[in-house]
């Protein structure tokens, strides 16, 4: 049936219809080749196609899907781990970007592995992030375009990148293209309508992911001074005492950590210096806030932190400790395991408190020194912070179980956390003390035992039944005899 469009005939309204229903259907075939680049590229994979819809204008052609599935596995790795997908999806959703990559060699064999490994623990996401947006640009940036290096150094202001930082690019008398002083090997690896990528010889590492790199490696900001005692005076002789041998910076306190801890309910607190002063203590405080942030990023401890946190004080108890000086090792029992716990075994006044004390040890450890302990010795007996019971740790299935029987656990998450003065380490159980067994001792009623006579006595009884009594004998002839 011919739709009848006014002021126009009646056949030739049918024809534009069939012409227009026609070209509709050629473009539809043949509009997805045209957008594609001439050179193919893989299929996308399930972790492409997902982030390829994470957003309403990022389709399967997008760059964000071309970087997952292209031969720079080891960034696209990187930016999973990152969990920089979704902020790559809205920024894709909005403009063009260009991704500088690096290729694998660079990040497999000739990056230090300290600095990867740096990058890889959890406490150090945003540095991982920041140094990953550092090589994205939010705008398009293709080698016919490449900017000419006509300024110096100092005057160009270059591109800038989704971590804020600038990116030089340059390009030199021969055709050779830069990014921040790396070559480019391979321009326009990558073309797509929304993005490029650009293959780069080696890893562009901002300035402030490397000045933390090098905090954390020489640890400048654990390192501290002892603070200076008031000078004592002897009773006895009403002279100075001689001053102790100065210690060196970071060493051990010389009082025992159960003398430094603060006292019960019904003491006084004591003043005990913190972090701060003219003496850079050990800032234990900041210390403690980032293991806590470790373990809710980490994820699986999160009723863990809170304990710590907002049932307890013992975050900030833990906090001053390590602004003394002193060192510990926390076993976290994970979420799975402090869901077992029971309302009677929390609502005891103090509970949780003893509960996180006897989780707690006074000794830096980490899972290598626990498992060649525990490999060396057999069984290894721990100090914790509940006196006086101790922690049994022992080698179990080629780990580290703590505990003995059925309220034992093992070494689940190893390293959570190291950082020379906290070393938190995942467990699947939550610990309990052996219970003290009463010993009764049986009181014996004592009885009267007849003294045996002596060999003289005898004797002498002998000789009276026997009428001898003229008979005088001693003790000392009867000895002699």
């Amino acid at each position: 049936m011919d739709v009848p469009i006014y002021g126009v005939p009646t056949a030739y309204s049918s024809f534009s219809f069939f012409f227009a229903s026609l070209l509709l259907l050629l473009l539809l075939l043949a509009g997805p080749r045209a957008a594609l680049p001439e050179h193919p590229h893989p299929r996308p994979s399930s972790a492409a196609a997902t982030a390829g819809t994470g957003s309403g204008q990022i389709n399967s052609n997008s760059i964000l899907v071309a970087l997952l599935d292209s031969h720079y596995t080891e960034l696209a790795e990187l930016v999973e781990k990152a969990l920089l997908l979704q902020t790559l999806e809205e920024t894709v959703g909005r403009h063009n970007i260009t991704i500088f990559a690096p290729r694998n060699e660079a990040l497999e064999r000739d990056l230090d592995p300290e600095f990867k490994r740096f990058l890889l623990e959890p406490r150090n996401l945003r540095s991982l992030q920041t140094l990953l947006m550092f090589h994205i640009v939010p705008s398009r940036i293709d080698s016919a375009n490449w900017p000419e290096s006509t300024r110096p150094a100092a005057e160009d202001p270059g591109a800038l990148s989704l971590s804020s930082h600038r990116l030089r690019l340059a390009k030199r008398e021969s055709g050779e293209r830069e990014v921040d002083r790396a070559r480019v090997i391979h321009a326009d690896a990558v073309t797509r309508p929304d993005g490029v990528i650009h293959g780069i010889e080696r890893l562009l590492i901002p300035q402030s992911v490397q000045d933390d790199f090098n905090r954390r490696r020489s640890l400048r900001s654990i390192t501290a001074v002892k603070p200076e005692g008031a000078p004592e005076v002897d009773p006895r002789t009403h002279r100075l005492k001689k001053p102790a041998p100065p210690a060196t910076a970071g060493s051990p306190p010389a009082l025992p950590i159960y003398d430094a801890m603060a006292p019960g309910p019904s003491l006084a607190p004591a003043p005990a210096p913190g972090p701060g002063g003219p003496h850079h203590h050990f800032d234990g405080e900041a210390q403690v806030k980032d293991f806590i942030h470790t373990l809710l990023h980490y994820g699986g401890y999160n009723e863990m932190a809170d304990i710590l946190v907002n049932l307890t004080s013992l975050a900030s108890e833990m906090g001053r400790l390590v602004s003394e000086g002193y060192v510990l090792t926390v076993l976290a029992p994970n979420d799975e395991a402090m869901a077992k716990l029971t309302t009677d075994q929390l609502s005891e006044p103090g509970a949780p408190e003893q509960i996180m004390y006897y989780h707690l040890i006074p000794e830096y450890q980490t899972e290598e020194s626990m498992y060649n302990a525990v490999r060396r010795f057999g069984k290894v007996r721990y100090d914790t912070l509940r006196l006086p019971h101790k922690m049994v740790a022992q080698e179990a299935d080629g780990s580290v179980k703590f505990g003995q029987g059925e309220g034992s656990a093992y070494l689940f998450d190893p390293d959570i956390y190291t950082d020379g003065r906290i070393s938190v380490q995942g467990i699947d159980g939550v610990l309990f003390p052996p219970e003290e067994t009463e010993v009764t001792v049986e009181k014996k009623t004592p009885t009267k035992v007849a003294e045996k006579p002596r060999r003289g006595k005898l004797l002498e009884l002998t000789c009276q039944m026997l009428h001898y009594k003229q008979l005088r004998c001693s003790v000392n002839d009867w000895l002699r005899m």
